[in-house]
């Protein structure tokens, strides 16, 4: 799950935003959230979020000197991004969104860092495709913060058992944690509650905050934040 809070009226679509212009901002923006809470701003890694953005438009990134990138659909990745690999060799990219165990092979595959960890049968399928390929994508849990039906995430209670059983049962090693707060609420308790969860674990990785709450999401410790609207354009949603 990434970056689907309200969009501003006056917001452009995909294919019309200016993609360096977007970046600038947010890269001031994250400067600006880090300096305000005593942080060092090259601590705080952007991830742009390129899910339904064609490659033609995500060009403009890469050549502004973009390299982190979340898509939210393996298949979609697939079809776009080995060809901007290719000439951008140096992109890290990380699968944001819900993954299916019956996709596991070929997220491995694809991906350095997979976010929505989220279940041990997803945790068994990973562990199957990293031992048939040898690529070890970074693998953080997707925590549910909120208690959202139609969220994926495990409860933040429940963290410690699925922690375990991928460490002790399928030998993962975690990385960190993500969530999404739910859209009303006010996001930095559910940011402080993962980091919270994630210092009590000593994982490194926080990945919290997308274009309308990363500001707030760094003042609580975010490590790495998910931003796509604010640097792509609209999305038009699906039907």
């Amino acid at each position: 799950m990434t970056d689907a809070s309200p969009l501003p009226a006056d917001h452009p679509p995909v294919g019309e935003a200016d993609v360096a212009a977007g970046l600038r901002a947010v890269r001031a923006g994250i400067r600006r959230a880090a300096e305000d809470g005593a942080r060092d701003p090259a601590g705080v890694h952007l991830v742009a979020v390129s899910k339904t953005v064609p490659a033609e438009s995500i060009v403009p990134a890469l050549e502004a000197g973009q390299r982190l990138f979340g898509e939210n659909y393996v298949q979609e990745s697939m079809a776009k991004w080995p060809a901007l690999r290719a000439r951008y060799p140096d992109v890290e990219l990380h699968l944001v969104g819900p993954l299916q165990s019956n996709k596991a092979q070929d997220a491995v595959a694809l991906f350095d860092v997979i976010h929505a960890l989220d279940r041990p049968s997803l945790a068994k399928a990973l562990a199957k495709a990293i031992a048939r390929s040898g690529r070890s994508p970074k693998l953080l849990i997707q925590v549910n913060t909120g208690g959202e039906a139609q969220k994926g995430g495990v409860a933040p209670d429940a963290v410690d058992v699925l922690l375990a059983e991928c460490r002790g049962t399928h030998g993962l090693a975690i990385h960190g944690l993500m969530c999404v707060p739910p859209v009303a609420d006010p996001p930095s308790a559910h940011f402080a509650l993962l980091a919270g969860i994630a210092a009590r674990h000593g994982l490194p990785i926080l990945s919290m905050g997308m274009s309308a709450d990363y500001p707030a999401a760094i003042q609580m410790g975010a490590t790495h934040v998910r931003v796509g609207t604010s640097i792509f354009g609209a999305r038009t949603p699906k039907a």
